[in-house]
């Protein structure tokens, strides 16, 4: 009895520690918003990504094989990074090609569909069902954030269309949750850092590979020191890291639990942003970020099956 109470205790603590990890990631995502549009008039988006995926690959391979003092090897069964590091890679290149063709505010929308996506996938190659009350929470969240998103316009929200951008990117949505679903399936043992870093070497030869013709007409010596700094933020904070994480809480979470913590963005974007003396929202779009707060808030407290 005592030993079933010890384990139920840890399994508990991982938990825990699971929604936290995600909470971390939800903040830094959020933070990469303003520093992002900084470098707009400067580099282009395929070369920004391509050069982030980069520095976060070496940033994690020192920390895999120099600080950890990991083996370096070619990884068995190779093909589950060329899947995870694929599926990254369409994400970030149906964004932005999304933005091309449509809003932000549009692909906002859009993601919304990700945790409910990723619970599918999650079912049919994980075996994870939801309960019933993890999904109203899950929709709650859901609606509290398109709430955000359209700030709190009954005509913006109306006047939502699906087009051509806002169909690629839910392909790329597509393939983000199943990137989640995926990363516990295809754990084979390794370490985190060493699965991370193999992670963000695919992915950055998939992005690369999109994205060389801009990457090649970069003129990286004359960028301004903004652009590194951003860069860095990037690379370290809303790459290695949040990758770091995601596998963290996959391991302990349910996939749909773990991406529903995008949903938590706006809000870290607006509590940003008013501290940051830019002006804080109206009370109705600050409800919106209240109820995505609390929706996840019950999600974190519901059960697992």
């Amino acid at each position: 009895m005592a030993r079933a109470h010890h384990t139920t205790h840890a399994q508990g603590a991982e938990k825990l520690k699971g929604h936290l990890a995600m909470v971390f990631f939800a903040a830094f995502i959020a933070g990469s918003f303003s520093l992002g549009k900084l470098t707009t008039p400067y580099i282009g988006p395929a070369a920004l990504n391509g050069a982030r995926f980069v520095l976060a690959a070496l940033i994690m391979g020192v920390l895999a094989f120099g600080v950890r003092r990991e083996t370096l090897k070619w990884p068995p069964a190779s093909w589950r990074f060329v899947l995870l590091g694929f599926c990254m890679a369409v994400y970030f290149v149906t964004m932005f090609m999304a933005l091309a063709l449509t809003s932000p505010v549009s692909t906002s929308a859009v993601f919304t569909l990700t945790p409910i996506m990723t619970a599918i996938f999650a079912y049919f190659l994980l075996s994870q069902n939801v309960r019933w009350a993890a999904m109203v929470s899950l929709l709650c969240a859901g609606i509290g954030s398109i709430w955000v998103i359209f700030r709190g316009d009954y005509q913006a929200l109306a006047g939502f269309e699906i087009g051509v951008g806002e169909l690629i990117f839910l392909a790329g949505c597509a393939c983000y949750a199943l990137f989640t679903a995926l990363l516990r399936k295809f754990n084979r043992g390794e370490s985190l850092p060493v699965s991370t870093f193999y992670i963000l070497i695919a992915t950055t030869i998939w992005v690369g590979l999109y994205g060389f013709g801009e990457i090649s007409r970069t003129d990286w010596a004359s960028l301004p020191p903004l652009v590194w700094f951003v860069l860095l933020y990037l690379a370290i904070f809303t790459t290695a890291i949040t990758l770091f994480l995601v596998q963290y809480a996959s391991m302990r979470l349910p996939a749909s639990k773990v991406q529903a913590y995008g949903y938590l963005v706006p809000a870290f974007v607006i509590a940003y942003e008013g501290l940051a003396g830019h002006g804080w929202v109206s009370l109705t779009v600050m409800a919106g970020a209240i109820v995505t707060v609390l929706g996840m808030v019950i999600l974190a407290l519901v059960p697992d099956k």
